[in-house]
């Protein structure tokens, strides 16, 4: 018979005091959430279609299990070295976004995927975390602090995938990649006027933008609708309309999993992914959606704690930057499904269905982990 070593529980114990077990448990939970509600929107329309009614419910299982290794694989690996090969990311995701108009696929007048036998992969969604970690180490190897030369460098740094990315078209990920270097920014303690002058430049350059005929018509069209839906033409305001018909309709306590009729009937185009929180306000309703944004706010707060408490610079703006990126794809995503927020095209982290999304917020969280287990030892 053999024995385990007299240390091994305070062991075991000081490894679990190194892992930020809220912060696993909440992204876990999310996910599961999100295998459930794909599948509530889907397998009525795929079956009413005579195909596979658990289709989507095994590809999102297959992209959570893929997910959870990556983030084991990062939450292991040593942080500080994402500053060593921060510039090899950086160009290969440039090249993968200019690849993707040479033989890259397009779905519904886009071109942002790469065909990978019955995967495609989405190289916009990795390029978010790819300038996290850009700008990371672009400011943390500025100690003395960070001037107007530096931000000019870190916009053009930005700039260049989010035009890439808003060429394909993909409007939302640029947002979501303009909010995340305005907040590294900030809390790499780049002056305030300096921050003034980003964001009026930014005006600047979103009106010429408008005035050049540089944004889709349908582009602009989405993103002003929603404030005066009542005068937008049907067809730009109807995705949203159906899917506050199905919040409406889940009331306080929902219809209960898979008794939507909305859902079921598959009102609500895209709901497995843009508009998944449909999904999730009519089958549980107001009840189960507050406890789904609690379970958001969890997260949000575990992350910003370990951004707090990190032991350098690199690891606190890592930490910010994807603060920033769950924070807004939440608020973003919610809010275009209550019509309070343009449609922007975001996915909602852990619950939308896609691969590409999936395994970036997993690969984030992985990030947030290793920080937090080096803050901790």
């Amino acid at each position: 018979m053999t024995y385990a070593p007299a240390h091994a529980p305070a062991r075991h114990r000081q490894v679990a005091g190194r892992l930020d077990l809220v912060l696993v448990g909440a992204t876990l939970i999310l996910a599961a959430a999100g295998v459930v509600m794909i599948y509530s929107a889907t397998r009525a329309k795929l079956a009413l279609a005579g195909q596979n009614p658990h289709y989507y419910l095994e590809r999102q299982s297959l992209f959570v299990l893929l997910g959870v290794a990556v983030m084991a694989a990062v939450a292991a690996f040593d942080y500080r070295r994402l500053e060593e090969v921060s510039t090899v990311l950086y160009v290969g995701t440039l090249f993968a976004l200019v690849g993707v108009f040479v033989v890259g696929s397009s779905s519904y007048g886009s071109q942002r995927w790469y065909p990978l036998g019955p995967l495609e992969l989405q190289p916009s969604e990795f390029a978010t975390l790819t300038v996290i970690i850009a700008i990371a180490t672009y400011c943390s190897r500025r100690p003395d602090g960070l001037d107007l030369r530096d931000m000019v460098r870190l916009v053009l740094l930005a700039g260049v995938p989010i035009l890439l990315i808003i060429k394909q078209p993909d409007l939302g990920t640029g947002i979501v990649l303009s909010v995340i270097l305005v907040v590294m920014l900030a809390v790499a303690g780049m002056p305030g006027r300096y921050l003034l002058l980003l964001l009026f430049g930014a005006t600047v350059v979103i009106v010429g933008a408008l005035e050049a005929g540089l944004l889709q018509k349908y582009q602009i069209e989405r993103l002003t609708s929603f404030i005066n839906p009542n005068s937008a033409p049907q067809s730009l305001t109807y995705n949203v309309t159906q899917a506050k018909n199905a919040i409406g309709a889940g009331g306080m306590f929902g219809t209960g999993l898979f008794k939507g009729a909305q859902t079921n009937l598959s009102y609500v185009p895209f709901q497995q992914t843009d508009f998944i929180f449909s999904a999730v306000g009519e089958q549980v309703g107001f009840v189960g959606s507050s406890l789904l944004l609690v379970v958001y706010g969890i997260l949000a707060w575990r992350v910003l704690r370990v951004a707090q408490t990190a032991r350098d610079t690199f690891g606190r703006l890592l930490c910010s930057g994807i603060f920033a990126l769950l924070v807004f794809s939440v608020f973003e995503n919610v809010g275009m499904n209550l019509g309070i927020m343009p449609v922007a095209g975001i996915p909602l982290p852990f619950l939308s269905y896609g691969g590409s999304a999936a395994i970036v917020f997993f690969a984030a969280m992985g990030v947030v982990l290793a920080v937090h287990h080096r803050s901790a030892r």
